[in-house]
């Protein structure tokens, strides 16, 4: 869906920046291919700030999470576009928390390689997501995201 007025170029960039909180908070799961393929640790240096930021701040994935809650999504003064990427990025992340949780509850009966492969394929599946994420919210599109758009759709309004 396309948006369905104008967006301008600040409302673009305020859409992508919600998502760097599920991807911040997703590195973790991508922790295995960073340590089989050291090159790909690279596409961390442009988030290195971002993540000092949230390792020197106790808490900061909450704050961040609940200020984007309170602060954006509900509050209707901002665009419409806005509101609903902030929504989808929280979303994602709730996602992310619900794996770890099912992660680490059955990780314990489970062979290294088949908890390695539960991880690569998280963190690549919102790898892609962030990616489509961000290109389609800098192109002023709406970034459909199968199951996750229509629940954002029934809470942003």
């Amino acid at each position: 869906m396309t948006w369905r007025g104008t967006t301008t170029t600040r409302d673009r960039i305020f859409a992508c920046l919600p998502y760097l909180l599920p991807l911040v908070e997703g590195l973790v799961y991508g922790s295995y291919l960073f340590r089989e393929f050291p090159p790909l640790s690279l596409i961390l240096l442009p988030l290195s700030p971002v993540i000092q930021l949230f390792g020197a701040i106790p808490f900061a994935e909450l704050i961040v999470f609940f200020g984007l809650y309170f602060l954006v999504i509900r509050n209707e003064n901002i665009s419409h576009f806005i509101r609903f990427n902030a929504m989808q990025a929280i979303l994602l992340d709730i996602i992310l928390i619900l794996c770890g949780l099912i992660l680490g509850i059955v990780s314990g009966g489970m062979s290294a390689f088949i908890v390695e492969t539960i991880s690569n394929t998280i963190f690549l599946g919102l790898l892609a997501t962030f990616v489509y994420a961000v290109v389609q919210s800098i192109r002023g599109q709406y970034a459909e995201i199968p199951g996750i758009s229509d629940a954002v759709y029934m809470q942003v309004r």
